[in-house]
């Protein structure tokens, strides 16, 4: 069923963002965001689960691994850095490895600048070393 599909509900969408959204970025993360959810910020948390993860990461026409490929670059894009470090660990979680990170990364700096491409790899190490470190 295409996720955009207008005979499928808000909640459905809500339902299958919500499963792939813990996947992704971790059931602790997605739990931590939703506790933290206020009257003011509710709204926006149900709007990202439905319209990011379960209207586009839900669609078929992308696996994980290139929708994390494309995310990362456009973070890196626009300089949002918290997200960044979050789709570092998402990239990993969907099977990218820490040299196609690392070519990601790279690939970036041509079309987004060096600059941008020097404080992702600062934050991927970061992110990187922290998910090596023994637990």
């Amino acid at each position: 069923m295409n996720p955009l599909d207008r005979d499928q509900s808000v909640g459905e969408r809500i339902d299958a963002g919500t499963v792939v959204r813990r996947e992704v970025l971790g059931a602790e993360h997605v739990d931590r965001a939703t506790a933290a959810a206020t009257e003011f910020t509710r709204d926006f948390q149900q709007f990202i689960t439905d319209y990011a993860w379960g209207g586009i990461w839900t669609r078929p026409g992308l696996d994980r691994r290139s929708r994390s490929m494309i995310t990362l670059t456009a973070l890196i894009a626009r300089g949002h850095h918290e997200e960044l470090a979050l789709h570092v660990r998402a990239a990993r979680t969907n099977g990218l490895t820490d040299d196609e990170i690392k070519e990601v990364i790279l690939q970036s700096a041509i079309y987004c600048g060096v600059p941008d491409a020097n404080t992702a790899f600062r934050i991927a190490q970061k992110v990187l070393t922290e998910l090596d470190a023994p637990s």
